[in-house]
Parts: C-alpha cells; sequence; structure tokens
C-alpha cells in the first residue's frame, strides 16, 4: 500500500468500479460484513454509479453481539477463537451471504488500533473472507502498525480485491 493517500483513494475507486462492472454484467450481488472497516468497503462500492445493481446489503457488526445476532457468528467461536480469527471470518462472510441471499458476501474482522493488540493478536491483524456460490476464501494479512486510517485503507483494498477474485 502507498503512503499516499490519493493513491489509495484512486486504488479503492478503480476496483469498486471493476466490481460494478463485472457483477451487474455476470448478474451478481453483494453484501458486506464489516468490523474494524466499519462499513468502508460498502461505502466504495456505492460510491460508484450504478452499484445499486450489485450491492444488496452492509452488515456492521462491530460488536460479539452483532456478530452474533446479524450474520449468525457461533458464540462459542467467539469464545474459543475471539473475534479476530478465522473461523469468525469465515462465518461472519458465510452468514452474511446465507442471510442475505446474496451471490457473495466478504466479511472482515481485525484489529487497527491505535490499543486493542496483544502479542498474538497485534495491531494490523486482520482476518478476510469471501463466500461465493462454490467455496469461502480466506485470507489473514498483518499490516503492521500502519495507523488506524491506513490498516482501515489497507483492508478495504483486500477486501475489494477478494469480490474481484471470487
Amino acid at each position: 500500500m502507498t503512503d499516499d493517500p490519493l493513491d489509495t483513494e484512486n486504488r479503492i475507486t478503480a476496483l469498486a468500479r471493476e466490481i460494478v462492472e463485472r457483477y451487474t454484467a455476470a448478474g451478481w450481488t453483494i453484501a458486506t460484513v464489516e468490523s474494524c472497516t466499519g462499513g468502508l468497503v460498502a461505502g466504495a462500492i456505492t460510491d460508484i454509479a450504478g452499484s445499486s445493481a450489485v450491492i444488496d446489503r452492509g452488515f456492521v457488526t462491530y460488536s460479539n453481539q452483532a456478530k452474533i445476532e446479524l450474520v449468525g457468528v457461533d458464540p462459542a467461536a467467539l469464545e474459543s477463537h475471539g473475534a479476530v480469527s478465522e473461523v469468525v471470518a469465515r462465518q461472519m462472510a458465510e452468514g452474511g451471504r446465507e442471510r442475505s441471499g446474496v451471490t457473495v458476501a466478504v466479511s472482515i474482522t481485525g484489529i487497527a488500533g491505535p490499543g486493542g493488540g496483544s502479542e498474538t493478536k497485534p495491531v494490523g491483524l486482520v482476518h478476510f473472507a469471501c463466500a461465493g456460490p462454490d467455496a469461502t476464501v480466506y485470507r489473514e494479512k498483518r499490516f503492521g502498525d500502519l495507523g488506524r486510517a491506513g490498516i482501515r485503507a489497507a483492508s478495504v483494498i483486500v477486501a475489494l480485491e477478494m469480490l474481484l477474485k471470487n
């Protein structure tokens, strides 16, 4: 990721535009299930004219309770693995897809900082999942401490790239 906010913004816009074009052509729909990004992925897509053809909804599941109630994350998974984990990211994406009836759902859960990190789960650790018609794809990124805005922007880019690869 670049240090130039304008380059980052342009990259996000370009990715979102490509998603809207591809998904519109395919007749596919999207839901986002976001924790540390707080709706930024859905916002990036809806910034693009014509996005209403593809984006159905965005779930902002910042709290564990929201993850449970809105997209069906198993409380036992939260208890044993924590909100910032592969298991929870997968359940967020799969639950978002199932509950909204979309073609693809992408999820993001991580630690944007500046606090909240630990030795095993440092600031900058983000888990992503993208549930599509054939499979759920998972990624883990350790961005390091780019600052809260930097981690969130980098996370948006990864989520958008995952939507393009699905």
